[in-house]
């Protein structure tokens, strides 16, 4: 079994994404490697002018955006509290890029990110990137459910 030093868990703030977070505490634990947690925000509704027939759809991807960000600092906060190092940033633009510099900076060997079990919403704002990722890093990447 390969032993991983540097897990990056990629985090766009959905609700979903609290099941990868816990998933890479739990193989940084397991490993004994430093867990580094970015946050992807890549917001579409002010990104290139988009003019979308329906104006609540911004609104619900804030509301979401802050619902699942609670949950995900929560769990940060009791990882930290119980000693675990957790190396946490935020990144606003475009996710490859932010994903392509985190791994080659901090030297990841495994990244966690959310496998496309989401809602609707979730997978018109995410779907195509992550193809992109997974083309592009030079790293072990596990998608989670």
């Amino acid at each position: 079994m390969e032993t991983f030093n540097n897990i990056l868990v990629v985090s766009r703030s959905t609700k979903k994404c609290v099941k990868v977070l816990r998933t890479g505490v739990a193989l940084a634990r397991k490993f004994g490697a430093q867990l580094h947690v970015l946050h992807i925000i890549h917001d579409p509704f002010n990104v290139n002018g988009w003019n979308l027939p329906v104006p609540s759809l911004d609104e619900e991807y804030k509301a979401m955006v802050a619902k699942a960000r609670e949950e995900l600092d929560r769990i940060i906060r009791l990882e930290k509290a119980e000693g675990m190092v957790i190396n946490e940033w935020v990144k606003d633009g475009d996710p490859v890029e932010a994903i392509s510099q985190a791994v080659e900076k901090e030297g990841v060997d495994l990244i966690l990110m959310l496998a496309h079990r989401e809602g609707r919403l979730e997978h018109f704002l995410f779907g195509k990137t992550n193809d992109a990722i997974i083309r592009r890093l030079p790293a072990s990447l596990m998608l989670v459910r």
